[in-house]
């Protein structure tokens, strides 16, 4: 693809010491073209050390501080570097960087503001686990109560955004599983939300860090804090309607 947007692929990584060099030596083969920076969310393993070795882009977190944060660090890194575009991909492998260029087409062309890699809309590639399936399916259908919009895979970690949500992002991100939270923000601030097919693989190395118990807490956080921003933004709404 050719344009003169500047791209940066953020890839937070917390323990990936098995998958963070096949992952960055995939991307440097696919797509040479594009900045990459890997987020080392306060690892305790080796991610670190073969980051330094093989002299990847990185920046160390000194604390972990969860997915949002980590992402978050990456979207204030683009923005006080003045990328156009930011992309995120997971460090475990799940995420092929050959749909890139698939990925950020709807931002080059202006169609939208944020655009979110679906392993639903084809149905292809790695499904996740059924029990997963159906909380995808009940955040889904939580999103479009309290927003107007159907959005399938409001727990992919593959996504894109412009300019103006590198700044949005840069400034407030959800901290604690903020996927499909950030998909609410980016549609209260009037964004333009799109899905892209993409196929996923399996974890390549490592463990998910979400247990059957975190699951659990997952559902329960991520409802009431997609309650609480459609409620927060329109009282925020209310008041700017008010002066």
């Amino acid at each position: 693809m050719k344009q003169k947007e500047r791209v940066l692929v953020i890839i937070p990584a917390y323990n990936e010491a098995e998958n963070i060099v096949k992952v960055v030596n995939h991307m440097k083969k696919q797509a040479p073209q594009y900045d990459y920076l890997i987020v080392n969310d306060g690892s305790t393993d080796n991610t670190l050390k073969l980051c330094r070795q093989e002299k990847f882009h990185y920046l160390d977190l000194p604390i972990n501080m969860g997915i949002g944060g980590a992402v978050q660090a990456g979207y204030i890194y683009a923005y006080k570097n003045d990328y156009d575009i930011a992309v995120q991909i997971d460090g475990d492998g799940q995420h092929d960087i050959t749909y890139l260029d698939r990925l950020i087409e709807p931002l080059v062309s202006k169609e939208a503001d944020v655009v979110i890699g679906s392993r639903f809309l084809e149905k292809e590639g790695f499904q996740s686990s059924a029990g997963r399936r159906m909380g995808i399916m009940i955040l889904s259908r939580l999103i479009w109560i309290v927003t107007g919009r159907k959005i399938m895979d409001v727990t992919s970690g593959y996504r894109a955004v412009n300019r103006m949500f590198i700044e949005i992002y840069s400034k407030d991100y959800p901290m604690d599983y903020p996927e499909p939270e950030a998909i609410v923000s980016a549609i209260m601030h009037l964004g333009r939300v799109r899905e892209v097919p993409v196929q996923m693989r399996a974890r390549e190395g490592g463990t998910s860090s979400i247990t059957f118990k975190k699951s659990i807490y997952y559902m329960i956080k991520v409802t009431l804090a997609i309650l609480l921003c459609r409620i927060s933004y329109g009282i925020r709404r209310g008041r700017r309607e008010d002066i």
